[in-house]
Formats: structure tokens, sequence, C-alpha cells
């Protein structure tokens, strides 16, 4: 019988996985390296395994301890899975940038979860550095973890990534590309593909407000390159003892919005449902095309699942909110933040009267006619109170086909919003959409601009 003792000897032997939609305009061959199949949905389990193991072996960590550590969320998962099983208590600190899906996951595996503000300098009391160090001396019988000054980090991923990626790839690999985070991955990675190979390229995903680059080209430590930015698991603002720069050939910076654009790309086009870190990973690569050519093969770890996002990257009002939707954004998209969906719209038996009447009851400019199911025209509010202001006295009976101009355009909730802003026009104030279910709803000028 092939079955495992307990969930921790699941960790490893993540699957090798072609690219072949996302990355269609480079010249060579990409594969992921799928982490979210470890069962803590994250390449930090192997890690977190690792770093407790050798503390019990250095009688650091006692039966009934307490673990304690400062995690963006993935480490958490990794340790606390490790927790559940020898029966440790875990105490977590972690940023409150950090999704609300990770902290609840943390907290459901028993551990304590304490959130800190993010927009401190590493040495703050408040930070969750500071934090958890305070904690681990106040506790009784505890392990503080360290996973950034902890070199059994990157000593996991020199045992178990490294080879895997070896042997997955017959030893053929010519480019690893990791985002950077603690150290532990790409070092611990990049360390034992160069001893098989030294001309192997080890490029390290960066992001804006991290001071990683900087200082890997210069070896300054310039404090003035971080500051806060949204994406999630990369970057530093202090460089962790797990990084031995020689094993780094290049560090790409990656925006916040190309992160988490290319994070969803990787869901719509590989079917690969990965996290923030994963989206800034392929987006690095493909900033660097020039450098690659057909004989290239590029493995690049995805580190984590895309769960731990939902309401963050994957939801469309976050996207929304920070201007990262304004290439994919579509009619359905405006239809969905509408507060009113309801289809007002006057018959063409009406009279000019009624229509005006029923605009400023429910406060709108512009409607469509409809004969039955069929829209046959479309009044504004400029063209129907002009026509009372010229006729006061005559026209209670006047039928609204008497001012009605050309119907409004018709576009299908699928429609990207670029596409309907070119028909919107002073003499066309709006276009008419149909959704899925057959319903219709009417798109302004105003509309498009309160969704971007």
């Amino acid at each position: 019988m092939n079955i495992c003792n307990n969930i921790l000897e699941t960790i490893g032997n993540t699957p090798l996985v072609k690219l072949n939609k996302i990355c269609k305009d480079l010249p060579c061959t990409v594969y992921a390296k799928v982490e979210y199949f470890n069962p803590g949905n994250s390449a930090k389990d192997r890690m977190a395994v690792k770093m407790i193991d050798d503390a019990e072996k250095a009688g650091l960590l006692k039966p009934g301890g307490t673990i304690i550590e400062g995690t963006s969320g993935n480490t958490g998962m990794g340790l606390a899975l490790v927790a559940c099983i020898r029966g440790y208590k875990c105490i977590f600190t972690t940023t409150d940038k950090q999704s609300k899906e990770k902290v609840d996951i943390l907290k459901a595996m028993g551990a304590e979860v304490i959130v800190c503000p993010t927009a401190v300098a590493p040495e703050d009391p408040r930070s969750y550095y500071s934090v958890s160090k305070r904690l681990a001396k106040e506790t009784p019988n505890s392990f503080y973890v360290n996973q950034y000054d902890n070199l059994s980090n990157r000593l996991a991923h020199y045992e178990q990534t490294g080879p895997e990626i070896w042997e997955q790839t017959d030893g053929t690999v010519t480019h690893l590309v990791v985002g950077s985070g603690t150290g532990g991955t790409i070092v611990g990675t990049g360390k034992y593909l160069k001893e098989k190979n030294p001309n192997i390229k080890v490029w390290a995903i960066d992001t804006f407000g991290s001071l990683l680059k900087k200082y890997h080209e210069t070896g300054i430590l310039d404090e003035k390159e971080a500051y806060a930015y949204i994406t999630e698991g990369i970057g530093e603002d202090f460089v962790p003892q797990n990084y031995d720069m020689q094993y780094i050939d290049h560090f790409e910076k990656v925006s916040d919005k190309d992160g988490a654009v290319y994070a969803r790309k990787l869901a719509k086009d590989e079917a690969i449902f990965a996290g923030y870190s994963a989206g800034s990973a392929i987006a690095g690569l493909l900033q660097m095309k020039e450098q690659l050519k057909p004989t290239d093969r590029v493995v690049v770890i995805l580190h984590d699942h895309g769960s731990r996002y939902v309401g963050k990257i994957f939801n469309d009002d976050w996207m929304r909110e920070r201007g990262f939707l304004d290439e994919d954004l579509r009619v359905k998209d405006l239809i969905s933040v509408k507060k009113d969906n309801h289809f007002y719209f006057v018959n063409q038996s009406n009279t000019v009267r009624q229509a005006f009447n029923m605009m400023k009851e429910h406060d709108i400019s512009q409607m469509p006619v409809m004969d039955g199911d069929k829209m046959v025209g479309a009044i504004s509010e400029t063209s129907v109170l002009g026509f009372l202001l010229e006729n006061p006295m005559n026209n209670a009976e006047i039928l609204i086909e008497k001012v009605m101009s050309q119907p409004f355009p018709m576009v299908e909730e699928s429609t990207y919003v670029k596409n309907i802003s070119a028909l919107i026009s002073k003499e066309v104030p709006a276009v008419v959409a149909k959704d899925m279910a057959g319903s219709l709803h009417i798109i302004t000028q105003y509309d498009i601009v309160k969704a971007m």
C-alpha cells in the first residue's frame, strides 16, 4: 500500500508544467514549478519542516513548546502544519497588507495571529519583526523561527527544490526565475543548480518599493529605496541572512499592477490558480524577453495558491479601486457596480410630457424608446426639455416619436469598455447592454468614469 503516515510526508515532488499561452511571445520554452501542490499550498512548507526539524535536533524546540514567527502567511501555514502534527502551539505576527484569507487560514489551523502595521521600519517596536522577537523573549518554552536569517530555510530548497528541478528537466534547465522574499527559495535552489551547471542563469523577481535590487547591484543598503507596496510575498526593506548574492545573476523589478494582472492571466490562460508573486514572476520573465533564445529552457517557481488572494487580486472591485483593471474592464464589470440596474424606458406610444415626468422622477438624463421588445429610438433630457420649452401650450398629447433620435447602440456584456467609449458622444450619450440572462442595461459615460 502507498500510504503517508501524516500530511507532512506529502510535501515536495511538485509538478513541472509547461506554459503554453501566457509566454507564447517568448522565444524559449517555459515550465512552471507549481508549488501549491504542497499540502499547505506553498513552497514554504518545505522550509517550515526543515527549520523545525533542525530546531528539534539542536534542542531549541522542546515538546509542548510554542512556535513564534513573523510571516506574510505562507510560512505560517507550513509551520502550522508541523505544529498540528507534532503538538506545538503557534503564535504568528503578520502585516495589515496581507490578505484576510491568509489570516483566516492560519486561525483555522489553530494559530494565534497578531496583525501589525506595514508602514513602519523593521526595527520599529510595532513592526511584525519586532513584535515576534519580543513575544519569543516573553513566552516560556518558545522557539523564534526567524525564517529570514534561519539558514535551514535555504538549505531546504538546496536539498529538495533544486534536485527536483534538475531531475524533472533531465538537467536541461538554463534559467531559474524566482520571486525574491526571504531569499531561501532562490538561493537554495539556485546554489544547487549552479553547482550542477554554472551556466544556469538565476533571475530574482523584485518589486518596486524593495531595496534588494539596488543592494545586489551596488552593495549599498539604501533605505530610500524602500517604500510601501501592495505586492505580497516578494521584496524586502532589509537584507535577510539567507541571501548569498553570488548565486543570483539579476534582479528584475515588477510593478504591483503587473503582478496582479499576470496572476489573473495565469488562471485564465493556463488554468493555474496561483498567487500574487507568481504573477510577478511571469511579468518579470516577459520583461526580459530580449535576453532569451529558442534553445533556452526556463523554470519559473510559482510559490503559492490563488485562494490566498480571492479578496484582493481576484476581486474585480479591489482591482478596479487601484486602477489595475483598465485593460480588462468589460461592460459586465460596469453593470456589476451600478447601484440601480433597473432598465428605464418609454414606449413609442407615450407622450413627451410622460417621458419628461419619468426622467424627472428617476433622475435620469436619457432613455431608450421601445415598441414592444424592439428599441426604436432614444430621447435625452436636453431634447425633451427643449421641446417642452418651445411648445408650452400644446404638448400634452404630442407622442414621443416626434422628438426621439436614433436608437442607442446595442452591445454585449463581454464588450471591452475601451470599445464602447468610441460609441458614446454628445449626440449618442449612452449604449444599451444585454447581459447573459437577456436583460437590458443603460450604460452612460458617467458609468464608465465611475467604474474606472
